[in-house]
């Protein structure tokens, strides 16, 4: 686990509300009542068939770093709406719930409880917010990061947005989730720093610029940095001037020293034509080794079409566009109780609305995934009561929760419950993996998906179901209702 956020005090990063109802609890002597809140999303960014799973360590380094401080007790203290008795409970707080959670890297779906959080109600709604915060940027970012590479078709993506991302901490972890999505790296230095994404990058046209010809710029930087060669050929004219003097300049400066170019980068333009003419020359040269990276305002339809149209581009380099996931800037995902527990039994809570879509799912549950033992393709997840368990050496039945005549006995499969138990009575249990186990985990989860999951335009919509238990828990509650 990093240490990024030990040295901020983010406790009072939360709603307001959840204070004064953390207040209410502790009048009301419910403090100690514990209570089962679940984190779920309703829709896939870009109307997608799936979303990655993101954030997961800066959530567990917030909750296990969890305490009220002397100036957060003297803010709250001047609100003049809180007991003295509550102010020091909050200066003695210590948390103590249970926190389950989907790993980080892994294929999500609308409707699964991809965290669950079991403890006194007072500190299980404390941390919505910041649970919420947490999942929800870095999932969206790394969804985003996904599509693109898929699109890509095996070229690297990199990550260029730190400049145009919403604020620092959305460029910093946006770099984080987009390398766990599938980019090679990022424009962001710290987060080398901090997360072990490696930074990329070369120069801007500001460094061309600022030498009296194209020539002496290369020149200049091929001399300085002569192993990590990459050069900027659209300042002027790509293929007049551009491509000609990086020619010019690999031969001259790069040859004598027996060492071969990175590449060039071509950032405006028609960058399909422009890739096609720049990667003759560069063959024409001796250079078929020298890579060609994209980069200008793309997203994964722009990148799609160009891989469709015969672009040379051996790399694409993304900015605002994944930074700020800008065609799909909201991903969604709600924090609500489904459950209170008291004297070991526990209660189910729904919330209900005209608006079919926000209904709850009630109960403390699992969440199982089905796969075909054939392909270790994924059919279906299941969502089911905490103590129950899939029989997969026995036939098992499917069905939709909606529309329940539609039914399906699955054969020749095997269930794994894919969440995982983080943290027990506050303190962190399980060992957080490195961000290139991450990626990786989230390369091979990627590929347990049929291609009619993952594509861009109307996708297969994945089976999130409801154990036949689960379903009538739910509808008598909803029958009393």
């Amino acid at each position: 686990m990093s240490n990024s956020l030990k040295s901020r005090n983010l406790t009072l990063l939360t709603d307001f509300y959840e204070l004064t109802m953390a207040g209410g609890y502790f009048q009301c002597e419910h403090r100690d009542r514990i209570a089962y809140f679940d984190m779920f999303y309703r829709n896939n960014p870009d109307k997608g068939g799936y979303a990655i799973m993101a954030g997961v360590e800066q959530m567990l380094e917030y909750l296990t770093n969890l305490k009220f401080t002397d100036e957060d007790i003297d803010f709250l203290r001047s609100k003049n709406l809180f007991s003295e008795e509550f102010l020091e409970y909050l200066r003695n707080f210590k948390f103590r719930c249970d926190v389950w959670a989907v790993p980080e890297g892994t294929p999500i779906f609308p409707g699964e409880p991809i965290v669950t959080v079991k403890g006194p109600i007072i500190q299980a709604q404390f941390v919505e917010t910041m649970i919420l915060l947490s999942i929800n940027h870095q999932s969206l970012i790394a969804t985003k990061a996904n599509r693109l590479r898929r699109a890509a078709d095996g070229r690297a993506v990199m990550e260029f947005g730190s400049r145009r991302a919403q604020g620092f901490d959305g460029a910093v972890y946006g770099a984080r989730a987009a390398y766990i999505g599938g980019c090679c790296g990022s424009a962001c230095t710290i987060s080398d720093r901090d997360f072990s994404v490696p930074a990329l990058g070369t120069m801007a046209h500001s460094w061309i610029q600022s030498f009296d010809t194209e020539y002496e710029a290369f020149a200049a930087y091929a001399r300085l940095y002569p192993r990590n060669c990459t050069l900027l050929v659209d300042t002027y004219n790509t293929l007049k001037s551009g491509v000609p003097n990086a020619i010019k300049v690999f031969d001259d400066v790069l040859k004598p020293l027996g060492v071969r170019p990175n590449g060039i980068r071509i950032d405006s333009g028609d960058i399909t034509y422009l890739s096609k003419k720049a990667r003759n020359m560069l063959d024409a040269a001796g250079y078929v080794d020298c890579k060609i990276c994209a980069s200008n305002s793309l997203d994964e339809y722009i990148i799609k079409d160009m891989q469709i149209q015969g672009a040379k581009v051996d790399t694409y380099g993304v900015g605002e566009r994944l930074i700020t996931s800008s065609s799909s800037p909201m991903f969604g995902g709600v924090y609500k109780l489904v459950a209170t527990e008291e004297n070991g039994v526990i209660t189910p809570k729904i919330k209900i609305s005209e608006n079919v879509g926000k209904i709850t799912t009630p109960c403390f549950k699992r969440l199982f995934r089905l796969y075909d033992r054939d392909t270790n393709k994924s059919i279906a997840d299941v969502i089911a009561l905490h103590d129950e368990e899939i029989d997969d050496t026995k036939p098992y039945e499917i069905f939709d929760p909606q529309n329940t005549w539609k039914r399906k006995t699955i054969e020749n499969f095997y269930a794994v419950d894919i969440r995982k138990k983080y943290i027990e009575n506050g303190r962190l249990i399980e060992k957080l993996p490195e961000i290139d186990e991450i990626k990786s985990y989230c390369d091979k989860q990627i590929e347990t998906l049929w291609d009619e999951v993952t594509r861009f335009e109307n996708p297969h919509t994945y089976y999130v179901d409801l154990s036949q238990k689960l379903w009538d828990i739910k509808n008598q509650l909803l029958n009393k209702a």
